[in-house]
Formats: C-alpha cells, structure tokens, sequence
C-alpha cells in the first residue's frame, strides 16, 4: 500500500466528515437548542431535516459540475459556503434563522459527499476501490466517534453556538489539506463532452439501469436505517432513558466504532469471497439482527442493554455492506463517475428522509417506533439485495457456462 494511497485515503476521509461532523457535533445540542430559542421538538428537527434535504439534493448538480470543470473546484467551492452557513448558524437569533443557514450549511457540504466516491472511482474499481473506500471511511469515522463526545463537552461548557464555530475552523483546514495534499484526477481531457446536457442524459440512463438503482437502494436503506437512529436517538436516550448528553455521545460514538472497525475488513473479505457475496451475507446478518431487536421491543422487554448490544452488532453488519455496494454501483460508469456519484447520494438521502419522516409521524418519546423503522429498512435493504444480487450472480453462472467459440 502506497504512501500516496494512505494520503488520499486521509484527505478523502476528512473532506467527506465534515458534513457528517456538522451533524454528529450538534445531536448532543438538539434539547438545548429548543430551549435556548424556545422552539417545539419538531422545529428543532427541522433544522435536521433541512441539513439533509440541501445536503442530498444539492448533490445531482454538484456531480456534473465535477464532470465538468473537475474534482477540486466544487470542493473549494463547497467549503466556502459551508464556512458561511455555519458562522450563520452560529449566530441565528432564532429558530427560523438556524434552520435557513442550516440549509446553506447543507449545500456547502455537497462536494464533499459526491466527490470524494468520483475520486475513488477516477483512480481506482474493484477490490482496490473497496479497500480506498473502506480506508476512506475509516477516516471518516472521526465524525461519528469523536463528533457527538466533542459536541457534548462543547455544549455543556460554553454552549451550543460554539459547535458552529468549531465546524467553521473544520472547514479551514479541510481547505487547506485540499490546497497541498489532493491533486485533480479528473484531467482537461476527460472532461470533453461534459455538459449539463450530458449530464442529464446520464442522469435518465442511470435511472433506466436496474442494477444500478438496486445497488444503490441497498445502499440507502441500510443508511436510512442509521438516518432513523440520528433523527430519533438523542430525545430517546437522553430523556427516555435519562442518559446524560456525555453519556449519550458515548453511546453514539460505540455503534460508530462497530460500523468502521467492521468497515476495515472489507478488502481483505472481498479479495476472499467477492464484492457480492459479503453484502449478501452482511445484509442477511444485519436483517437478523434488526429483526430480533424488534421482537424482543415489541415483546414489550424494554432494555437500554439489549437495545445497545443488538445495535452495535448490526451497525458492524453495515460496515461491510455500504462501501461494497457503493463500489459495486459505481463500476460500470467511471466516464460518468461525478453523475453516478451525485446520483447515488441523492438517492440514499432521499431514502434516508423518507425514513426519518415515516418515523417521525409515529414517534412517542420511547424506542419502539425507532425500531421498528430501523427494521423496516433491513428488510427493505434485504429484499433488495436477494433480487439484484441474485440476478447478478444467475447472470454471471450463466455467462460462465457458454462455451467458448
């Protein structure tokens, strides 16, 4: 492994964390904030939900744009306007205020979402992919294990608003690192033909390409899954449970370590078995797991315990299953890797809010709707990945068969 490898990994890693960071740093501060700016619970996860919806959206135009004129301007770009809207945020006088510079917040953090996979896809298919993709996101694991214990220490001793202040000097150095230690991979002559034009019709080709969408499905429910949790989590374990906002940062960051150290494995699994059999085998495990969670609740055995230790073995399943099916769906389409990328993330975002407004409208403070959505995106995730994946291996069994002429 090559030190130009490991530095990509880093920087790749940093830029895609510092959206997520924006999040994970402000989970702790959410019962504060609605205090603070005498806001309801749902106002206050607005300002969640627009973060998504701008973060998600703003990705099928921030993925052309990288096709077009290549990977580090948008990047550039992206960070200035996401500095913007967290000095904003920092200074909201009211809910309204925060929840519209969250919503700029969420567009600055586009880039960093879309490009960082049309990077990998530019140098890289295959397990090689897999193993960037699984050390990207091992980087970018900062965010949800130190993020929210960040955020808690911040909150408690100076006050929310500093969150905001703390993502601004993120971005800086996220600049910074841009400036001297990512070079373009996408060169002026690939970027011939490129144009909003092309863009869309990549667009309507992707959207006419069954294995690409079910790869990328699975890919979404199994983060929407994890988007229910986010949305849900903190007024569950904070004031059902009485958690405090230290320990549940702890909490949090423990389900995070089981997704990213599982993560790590992705290479060398997918180098022994192939990219399809470990999703197949992940996603099933993560099914199981999410199913027994959602017997022994509604069984009506409501433990902290149980619910920790059951989440942490499938957050582990996860780590196998989103930066394999990410590779997977990205392979055929590297001339259009920017597209493909924006469109994925786009995709998986939108699945994500869909999920955490299901789950919102039967929310009641305890666990039980929480877990049940989880769950129903497991099997929404599996069933998806019995289909495509089946398909794909029938396909490749009978390819394999035909005799050589």
């Amino acid at each position: 492994m090559t030190s130009k490898f490991l530095r990509y990994a880093v920087v790749l890693g940093l830029l895609s964390a510092i959206g997520p960071f924006a999040i994970d740093m402000y989970l702790p501060a959410l019962p504060s904030i609605g205090a603070d700016l005498h806001a309801s619970t749902a106002a206050v996860q607005m300002s969640l939900l627009v973060f998504f919806l701008s973060m998600g959206f703003g990705q099928l135009l921030i993925g052309p744009i990288s096709d077009m004129i290549g990977r580090k301007a948008p990047l550039y770009g992206g960070l200035v306007l996401f500095a913007i809207g967290s000095v904003g945020s920092a200074l909201a006088p009211s809910i309204e205020w925060l929840i519209a510079f969250r919503f700029l917040q969420g567009l600055g953090a586009c880039p960093g979402m879309v490009v960082p996979r049309a990077v990998v896809r530019d140098l890289h298919t295959g397990t090689e992919a897999a193993r960037l993709m699984s050390l990207l996101m091992l980087v970018f694991s900062i965010s949800p294990i130190l993020a929210p214990l960040t955020g808690s220490v911040i909150i408690a001793t100076v006050g929310w608003r500093t969150v905001f202040w703390a993502v601004t000097v993120a971005a800086a150095v996220g600049a910074i690192l841009l400036a001297t230690s990512l070079e373009e991979t996408r060169p002026a002559k690939d970027r011939i033909g490129s144009s909003f034009g092309s863009a869309l019709a990549g667009y309507r080709f992707l959207l006419g390409d069954r294995n690409f969408l079910c790869l990328t499905f699975i890919g979404g429910f199994a983060i929407a899954s994890f988007f229910v949790y986010l949305a849900s989590s903190s007024f569950i374990l904070i004031d059902f449970y009485g958690l405090s906002p230290s320990l549940y940062s702890v909490f949090f960051s423990i389900n995070a370590v089981a997704f990213f150290a599982m993560s790590q494995l992705t290479g060398v699994l997918t180098e022994r078995f192939g990219l399809q059999r470990v999703v197949r085998v992940a996603i099933v495990g993560y099914t199981v797991v999410m199913v027994v969670l959602f017997a022994v609740m509604a069984a009506g055995f409501d433990s902290l315990a149980v619910l920790a230790s059951l989440l942490f073995v499938g957050y582990g399943f996860l780590g196998l299953v989103i930066p394999t099916v990410s590779v997977l769906a990205m392979e055929e389409h590297g001339e259009i890797a920017g597209t493909a990328s924006a469109l994925m993330g786009t995709l998986h975002f939108a699945a994500g809010i869909v999920a955490m407004a299901v789950s919102g409208l039967f929310f009641d403070g305890t666990p039980l709707p929480m877990v049940a959505s989880i769950t129903a995106c497991a099997l929404i995730a599996f069933a998806l990945a019995q289909v495509t994946l089946g398909s794909r291996r029938e396909a490749a069994s009978a390819e394999a068969e035909v005799p050589a002429e």
